[in-house]
């Protein structure tokens, strides 16, 4: 199983990014899959998920600014990511879970992880 991530990079506020994390070596379609951010020193937060009929779940930090998708024809997943503020600064990663989550957005439901693409925000 790989996950790669692609599209970090720095804006300002108010710009937006969009996400790419490029699947591999498992059944892409039938995984749940989630974005996680983390700044070091931090707990890894979970802010994105989508199952995998496509039903997403949002953090309230992200809500109604970041959209996630999926392509399964693509083994791809992304993030749409508008409206950022510095406070979104955060190595982000994407995950991958092989069925129905309890917990969308916690990290210990996922068992696979891509490297993380950076995203800095300036003022």
């Amino acid at each position: 199983v790989q996950l790669v991530e692609s599209g970090g990079g720095s804006v300002q506020a108010g710009g937006s990014l969009r996400l790419s994390c490029a699947g591999s070596g498992f059944t892409f379609s039938a995984y749940a899959m989630g974005w996680f951010r983390q700044v070091p020193g931090k707990v890894r937060e979970g802010f994105a998920a989508v199952d995998s009929d496509g039903s997403g779940t949002y953090a309230d930090s992200v809500k109604g600014r970041f959209t996630i998708s999926r392509d399964n024809a693509k083994d791809t997943l992304y993030l749409q990511m508008n409206s950022l503020e510095p406070k979104d600064t955060a190595m982000y990663y994407c995950a991958a879970y092989p069925g129905p989550l309890i917990n969308r957005l916690a990290a210990w439901e996922y068992n696979y992880w891509g490297q993380g693409t950076q995203v800095t925000v300036s003022s």
